[in-house]
C-alpha cells in the first residue's frame, strides 16, 4: 500500500524467495507511472510479479478481505487512517508491517493530536519513543479486535526518525476477550518521573473461563510516595512483549552468517542484537542520567547500577531505543532505594527545599543495596548496539507532491 515509486515492491519481488505476486497500490497517477517505469527497468522477473494499481489503499484493502499474506503500510506521517482496512485484508496468520513517521505527535509533542489519531495519550519522558511504539501496537490491536482479530508482535523498533512494527494477525473471537490484559495505563510522576503501569483488565482466578474483568481502582495514590508530586496518566499502551525474542535471535544468526550480502549489515546487526537482549516483560525504561539529575548526585557506572539491581533479585537489560536506557522488572521503590544507598557513599550537590530529590533523600532506604560486581552485565556480545547516522541532518525529507514554482530572478 502507498507504493510511491514502487522500489520497495520491486525489491520484494527480486530479493525475497517464494513470492508469487506483489500488488503496488497508490492513488497518485504520477506515482503509478513511476512504478510502471521502474518495473520495466528491472527486467522480466519484476514485470511478471509486480502489479501496479491506481486506487485508494483503504478501499482496495477493504475490498480484499483476508487475501494478502503480507501487507506493508508505509505512509508519510501517520498510518492511523489505514489501520482499520489493513487489519481486515491480512490473511489469518499473515503479517502487517507498519511504519509511522509522525514522531512529534507520538512522542508527546502534540498529545491531543495523538489521542485523536491513535486513541492514546502520550507522556513526555526519556521513554517517549518506546511509548510511541506501544501506542502504535495498542492502536493496531484496537482496530483488530473490532473484527474478532488480534495481533502478536514479531518485532517493534524505533530507528532514525520513525518507528516500525511487524505483527502477525489472527482471528479468534475468544482470544480477543483477553485484549484488556495486554493494554495498560501509565501513571507518571510530575516531579521525579517515576512511572507505574496498570492493566485495563484483570483475570478472575476463580473463573475457569479466563475472562478479563475490569481492573480495580488506581494502584497509585494521589501523590507520589517518593517525592510528593502529583501523577499524570497516559495511555492506554501495549504492555505485553513487543518482540518475539526467538525470532530476533534466529534473524541475528542468519544475517551474521551472510554479513557480506547486506550493505547495511552493521545497522541491522546492532538493532537485532539490542532487541534480542531486551527484557520482554518490562514495559518502558528508566534513564540512569535522569535518576542522578533528580538527586543531583554523581552517576554510578551502568555496570555498578545493574549489579545493584541483580543483587536485589531483579533483572535488567538495555534497550534498542536509547543507549542510556535501562529496562528492569524492579519496582520504582527499589530503584530509588538503590539510589539512596548510592548517595550515602557519594556526595550530592545543593538542592532547594522543594526539589523532588530533597524529598526522596529525606526517606531512609528500606532496601540495603549491594554494589558488588555481578558477572554477566548488559553487553554480553562484543558487538555495537548503536551506529552513527549515515549523514548530517539525517531525517525525513519533504513530502512528495507539487513543489511551489520559483519565479525567475528577473520577475522578482
Amino acid at each position: 500500500a502507498l507504493a510511491a515509486s514502487g522500489l520497495r515492491a520491486i525489491r520484494y519481488a527480486l530479493e525475497v524467495d517464494g513470492i508469487g505476486e506483489v500488488i503496488a497500490v497508490d492513488n497518485n497517477e504520477v506515482a503509478i507511472e513511476a512504478v510502471k517505469k521502474n518495473i520495466h527497468h528491472n527486467g522480466s522477473v519484476a514485470s511478471s510479479k509486480v502489479v501496479p494499481h491506481l486506487a485508494d489503499a483503504r478501499v482496495y484493502m477493504l475490498t480484499h478481505p483476508k487475501e494478502f499474506d503480507v501487507v506493508d503500510l508505509d505512509p508519510y506521517g501517520s498510518p492511523a487512517a489505514f489501520l482499520d482496512s489493513a487489519v481486515q485484508c491480512v490473511a489469518d496468520g499473515g503479517i502487517l508491517m507498519c511504519s509511522a513517521t509522525d514522531m512529534a505527535v507520538l512522542a508527546g509533542g502534540n498529545a491531543e493530536v495523538c489521542f485523536s489519531k491513535y486513541g492514546s495519550y502520550p507522556l513526555k519522558g526519556k521513554h517517549c519513543h518506546e511509548m510511541a511504539l506501544r501506542i502504535l501496537l495498542a492502536c493496531i490491536e484496537s482496530h483488530a479486535i473490532r473484527h474478532k482479530r488480534y495481533i502478536v508482535p514479531i518485532i517493534s523498533v524505533h530507528m532514525d526518525f520513525y518507528i516500525r512494527v511487524f505483527v502477525q494477525i489472527f482471528t479468534s473471537a475468544s482470544t480477543v476477550k483477553s485484549s484488556p490484559l495486554k493494554l495498560a495505563h501509565v501513571y507518571q510522576c510530575t516531579g521525579c518521573s517515576s512511572f507505574h503501569l496498570q492493566n485495563i483488565g484483570r483475570i478472575n482466578s476463580k473463573d475457569k473461563r479466563n475472562i478479563a474483568l475490569p481492573n480495580f481502582s488506581p494502584l497509585v495514590p494521589q501523590e507520589c510516595a517518593e517525592c510528593g508530586h502529583n501523577f499524570v496518566m497516559g495511555g492506554p499502551i501495549w504492555s505485553d512483549p513487543m518482540h518475539d525474542k526467538e525470532w530476533a535471535a534466529s534473524i541475528l544468526s542468519s544475517i551474521q552468517a551472510m554479513s557480506c550480502a547486506y550493505s547495511a549489515y552493521a545497522k541491522i546487526s546492532a538493532i537485532m542484537t539490542s532487541v534480542s537482549e531486551e527484557l520482554p516483560k518490562a514495559p518502558l525504561f528508566v534513564s540512569l542520567h535522569n535518576l542522578c539529575a533528580t538527586l543531583k548526585c554523581t552517576n554510578p557506572t551502568i555496570a555498578t547500577f545493574q549489579s545493584a539491581i541483580r543483587n536485589a533479585g531483579y533483572q535488567i537489560s538495555g534497550s534498542h531505543v536509547d543507549p542510556l536506557a535501562l529496562k528492569t522488572d524492579a519496582p520504582m521503590s527499589v530503584i530509588w532505594d538503590i539510589m539512596r544507598c548510592w548517595v550515602k557513599i557519594h556526595a550530592v550537590k545543593y538542592r532547594p527545599g522543594n526539589h523532588p530529590g530533597t524529598r526522596i533523600l529525606s526517606q531512609e532506604p528500606k532496601l540495603q543495596a549491594k554494589f558488588s560486581h555481578v558477572p554477566g552485565g548488559l553487553a554480553v556480545q562484543k558487538s555495537p548496539r548503536f551506529v552513527p547516522n549515515p549523514e548530517k541532518y539525517w531525517g525525513p525529507k519533504t513530502k512528495a507532491g507539487r513543489q511551489p514554482k520559483r519565479l525567475p530572478v528577473d520577475n522578482l
